[in-house]
């Protein structure tokens, strides 16, 4: 449960620091949505979808690494690898 709180933590910031740093971007090209409320609409269904994919590559490069090190666990020593 912990380890969720804790993906969850950092795809919230990831997902803020990724619109933070879109919004220069969207300013400069003197884009605006028609009305006041698509806008706030576009950039939180943004950054929900920013902390989902955020969350989501968290829990693979974990699973990724959990592999490894199995991996690494089942594999046999060699006579070369024995102290």
């Amino acid at each position: 449960m912990a380890q969720r709180v804790i993906d969850l933590v950092l795809s919230a910031i990831a997902g803020l620091v990724s619109v933070l740093l879109s919004w220069p971007y969207w300013r400069t090209f003197s884009y605006w949505a028609e009305s006041p409320g698509m806008w706030g609409l576009y950039f939180v269904l943004g950054f929900i979808l920013a902390v989902y994919v955020f969350y989501v590559f968290l829990g693979s490069l974990r699973t990724l690494f959990l592999h490894d090190s199995q991996g690494r666990d089942a594999a046999p020593v060699s006579q070369e690898d024995r102290p």
